[in-house]
């Protein structure tokens, strides 16, 4: 009972998350969990991001100007995931990104989509926007990292296989 409770009232409130052990926030329509920490990033936020696309978020951070966001988006008909990400990359190249490289990856056995900008260079540091996202029953899991190529690579890996990891864990059982 104490569990169901919060569930409704979250929904009442508009608020798209509970509260889960460990200070997580487990998102309600998905199941999804946000840990309050993954790797060196720290949870800084939750919410909805796009009440009329019903997508919802989680913002990490962790040191050295390095963050995370993972957004749910729910499916409604096919999974396109260019046309959903297609906004950001806009964003990205009006302000200077440069596309990288795109790559479908497997991540958690799940295939991914994913497409790099490079935003800066400062000698041999490159500063990264990564965008990923996989469709995980009916939901779309999208992951954005920024990061700092070679020096936060490893930070960036570690995020995207925990996110993914979790999300086959927590939404398929959903």
């Amino acid at each position: 009972m104490l569990v169901a409770a919060p569930a409704s009232h979250a929904q009442q409130d508009g608020d798209p998350f509970t509260d889960g052990a460990n200070n997580a926030k487990i998102h309600a329509a998905s199941g999804f969990v946000c840990p309050n920490a993954i790797g060196p990033f720290k949870r800084d936020a939750v919410g909805e991001r796009d009440p009329e696309t019903g997508a919802d978020f989680c913002a990490y951070s962790a040191r050295d100007g390095v963050y995370g966001t993972i957004t749910l988006v729910p499916i409604h008909g096919s999974y396109d995931p260019k046309a959903l990400l297609a906004p950001d990359f806009e964003m990205q190249e009006n302000t200077g990104g440069r596309d990288a490289h795109e790559v479908q990856m497997t991540i958690a056995q799940i295939p991914v989509y994913t497409r790099v900008y490079e935003t800066a260079k400062v000698q041999s540091l490159r500063y990264r926007i990564l965008f990923a996202s996989a469709a995980i029953g009916d939901w779309a899991v999208d992951a954005t990292v920024e990061y700092i190529d070679p020096q936060s690579t490893d930070a960036k890996t570690q995020f995207l296989d925990a996110v993914y990891a979790d999300a086959q864990a927590k939404i398929a059982a959903h």
